[in-house]
């Protein structure tokens, strides 16, 4: 089992005739996953390794079957490129891009919201992977296989390197979900997911300094989540009000700080590793029981 990506899933690449679209499009099929067209305004009717191109979306949909995106555009098109396939329907539209203004996330995410047919994850993310089954962005395909975890992550190196620990158990479907101060899925909505997953038996979460989604989660695990979850949060040692990284990872005062963050999260009896080795060889403890 996975959650929202797996083996019958037909991806659409907005952005496939690009230099990053054409590249990561040529590893996802390389991985197994289904590229079954992409898409670049003026360009209908081309090809990229014979995969079609087609002009919209829509089309694209209509001729190949399609039920994911995945959206390697500049962040000033991202946007529109977003709400063009909220327009079409898809279920699920993976925002790689980086950079997107903040107002513009606002905007693409409400709209998907008010239409409430597109779940968005990112932007500026890694993307999703279910191993063995399907792999929408640009999250290395190689270093983990399928098992029993659930992964969802603010960081995309720290997915990857979540995966590689691990990988000797393996994993359901890992979610990088971005690190913006607006994001399209959460961790709450991911650890939803894998709590409704009937073949994900423990999930890890990875969550960085600024803001409140951590706590947010925590207080969320307390309430729904009856599966064992590992955390980390990353930036212990970030200096006050310094930007690391990601756009929401800021602290002001005691709030969004990583230790504060651990401190919710293990009140509601979810263990954090102060590492993500740490982290892991938690993971390993539980599923050793």
């Amino acid at each position: 089992m996975s959650i929202w990506l797996n083996s019958d899933s037909r991806i659409v690449v907005q952005g496939m005739t690009g230099s990053e679209g054409t590249k990561h499009t040529r590893r996802m099929v390389a991985s197994g996953a289904q590229v079954v067209a992409g898409v670049t305004p003026g360009k209908g009717g081309s090809d990229v390794d014979g995969i079609p191109v087609f002009d919209d979306v829509a089309s694209a949909m209509a001729q190949t079957g399609a039920n994911v995106s995945v959206v390697f555009v500049p962040p000033r098109f991202t946007k529109g490129a977003v709400e063009e396939s909220v327009d079409a329907g898809v279920p699920l539209c993976v925002v790689i891009t980086e950079g997107v203004p903040v107002f513009d996330t606002a905007q693409f995410f409400q709209y998907a919201q008010n239409a409430g047919t597109t779940r968005i994850i990112g932007p500026n993310c890694p993307g999703i992977i279910s191993p063995g089954q399907s792999n929408a962005g640009i999250i290395p395909a190689d270093i983990t296989g399928p098992g029993r975890i659930g992964l969802v992550s603010k960081s995309g190196t720290l997915t990857y390197q979540m995966m590689y620990e691990l990988r000797d158990i393996g994993f359901s479907t890992c979610v990088g979900i971005g690190g913006d101060p607006i994001i399209g899925t959460t961790h709450i909505d991911c650890l939803a997911a894998f709590e409704a997953d009937p073949e994900t038996e423990a999930i890890v979460m990875i969550g960085e300094i600024g803001g409140d989604a951590e706590e947010r989660a925590a207080a969320f695990i307390a309430d729904n989540v009856t599966k064992p979850v590992v955390g980390y949060v990353a930036g212990f040692t970030a200096p006050e009000g310094k930007t690391m990284g990601h756009a929401g990872a800021i602290v002001s005062g005691s709030s969004g700080t990583a230790a504060a963050k651990a401190e919710a999260l293990e009140a509601v009896g979810v263990r954090v590793g102060k590492t993500p080795s740490a982290t892991a060889q938690l993971m390993r403890e539980i599923l050793s029981r």
